[in-house]
């Protein structure tokens, strides 16, 4: 970074704000995979939960600040006794740990949620921001609606947090209500105002309602705010947040307008994204900014010509800056343990345990049977059927016969390890995959509903590997199941039992949209 320039500091909230998105939740394991992708882009800080949420997100944020050492780990907490003592509790394990607190500062929140009146609410917020600095010299101060907020109000509950110990002030935009300049302009007039303003570090979290999320949090940036809160891929509820890769390169991109920059290892930004895609099941949109498909393929044939005569004619950054890498195939079925090893590393994975690299070798050489040609998005969906298999798991496929023929019923005869007892069963459907599930559904009897049944290739060409999401619903409890193979069907059948074998545990995990949002 240069001498001269600010650090703009990004926030990633994608295991907190990203799972409030309807059926996004993830488990410990799946959060603690994302947070050392996160880690290794050199995330300034990662809001890793919600500990009061329930005691799955508690668990969930202690595991990972025991893992992630590099980058600040945050926990959320309403401006509550209750909840910063339990956040605090969670973040003990970490290397630098925040305490994130808020409480609502708009007329509608104020009147209607809290049902208290505006000295009240400054008196929480103070009370909150000095228990949490009884815990860690790095607290955030949040005022949920700020963007509808009162200005005057605004300002002086940002003075009491600052004057209490508040070190960084989140001004967030909740429900994606502001316009860029009227945002911007915010910013600027608090920072003016505020008599103590330079003592913090202004923040900026904004929702993507209007589709303005990442143009109100520049136009922040630009008026003096130096961290952002945003989210891989702009996952989130309702529509979203603030995509941390179209912040990032927004800023690097245009150093002739920022004042700042950012620290980010941007090369791990593709390999974070399909992370978080696939552990979500929340697909990336082929034309989505940076992390698309689509983001850097040129099919007219005058974009063609220019950028084969001189790349900046249509594009205005590298791809491979971001991490695309346009000779991807790396192994083939002669590759050896070795060369596999070193590949996986590369790419960020590394195994804490040899048997789970034994078995992921062994997966490895039956794909390469299957498929010529392996690529790094083939290695990634492997490892994941790899670390879902080391949990225990209730239900394994054994084996299947799936019968699908013009002018038949298809039928599907499933056998499964169930608790350990080989089981086979047939059942009929209106295609194969729905016989499959059938088949399953009469040997587990889950009493689960079916949300969500998503499949997307992994790479191009027939012989590629399909990777299927599917959704399951619990007496309100949602999971996510993944499963990949080079037949479909293969593929849904893994998913499903692997969504299974989540949903049925012990120990039921309140789903994050039940909590408090910001």
């Amino acid at each position: 970074m240069s001498a001269n320039k600010d650090k703009l500091y990004i926030f990633d909230t994608t295991l907190r704000d990203g799972e409030q998105s309807p059926g996004a939740s993830m488990t410990k394991d799946e959060k603690m995979r994302i947070g050392k992708a996160l880690e290794r882009m050199r995330v300034d800080v990662i809001e890793a939960g919600f500990p009061a949420a329930s005691p799955g997100d508690a668990e969930s944020v202690q595991a990972v600040a025991e893992i992630v050492r590099d980058s600040t780990i945050c926990g959320l907490a309403r401006a509550l006794d209750k909840d910063i003592d339990i956040a605090a509790e969670a973040l003990k394990p970490a290397a630098s740990k925040r305490i994130h607190t808020f409480i609502a500062t708009s007329p509608i929140h104020m009147q209607t949620k809290l049902r208290m009146e505006p000295d009240q609410v400054v008196e929480q917020a103070v009370r909150a921001v000095k228990r949490a600095r009884g815990h860690t010299d790095d607290v955030e101060f949040s005022a949920e609606d700020a963007g509808r907020s009162e200005f005057d109000f605004l300002c002086r509950i940002v003075e009491a947090a600052i004057d209490a110990g508040a070190n960084t002030i989140n001004i967030p935009d909740t429900v994606g209500y502001n316009l860029p300049s009227q945002f911007g302009d915010l910013i600027r007039r608090l920072r003016e105002n505020i008599p103590n303003s330079d003592k913090a570090v202004f923040s900026v979290h904004c929702h993507n309602d209007l589709g303005l999320a990442v143009a109100n949090s520049l136009a922040a940036v630009l008026n003096g705010a130096r961290q952002v809160e945003c989210t891989i891929n702009g996952l989130g509820e309702r529509a979203g947040n603030a995509a941390l890769e179209e912040i990032a390169m927004s800023v690097r991109t245009r150093q002739d307008v920022f004042p700042c920059n950012v620290d980010l290892e941007t090369t791990e930004i593709i390999n974070c994204s399909r992370l978080v895609s696939t552990i979500t099941g929340f697909v990336v949109q082929p034309n989505k900014a940076v992390v698309g498909a689509n983001a850097f393929a040129h099919e007219s044939g005058i974009h063609q010509d220019g950028v084969l005569k001189n790349r900046e004619t249509y594009e205005i950054m590298k791809a491979e800056d971001v991490g695309w890498n346009t000779n991807r195939m790396v192994l083939g079925k002669h590759s050896g343990r070795n060369a596999f090893k070193a590949r996986l590393k590369e790419i960020g994975i590394d195994f804490a345990r040899e048997e789970e690299l034994n078995s992921a070798f062994s997966r490895f050489k039956d794909l390469a049977d299957k498929k010529h040609e392996i690529y790094d998005e083939d290695l990634q969906a492997l490892v994941s059927e790899v670390i879902h298999d080391s949990v225990k798991e209730r239900f394994k496929l054994v084996g299947m016969r799936v019968c699908s023929e013009t002018g038949e019923t298809p039928v599907a005869q499933v056998t499964l390890l169930v608790d350990g007892k080989e089981q086979s069963i047939s059942a009929e459907g209106g295609g194969p995959v729905d016989a499959t599930f059938k088949a399953i559904e009469s040997l587990v009897k889950s009493g689960c509903d079916l949300q969500l049944y998503s499949v997307n290739n992994i790479t191009t060409g027939t012989d590629s590997q399909g990777e299927v999401t599917v959704r399951l619903d619990k007496r309100g409890r949602i999971v996510n199941g993944q499963g990949s193979d080079t037949d479909i069907v293969i593929a849904s059948a893994k998913a499903y039992l692997n969504a299974l074998n989540k949903a049925l545990q012990t120990g039921e995990r309140t789903h994050p949209q039940a909590a408090s949002q910001i």
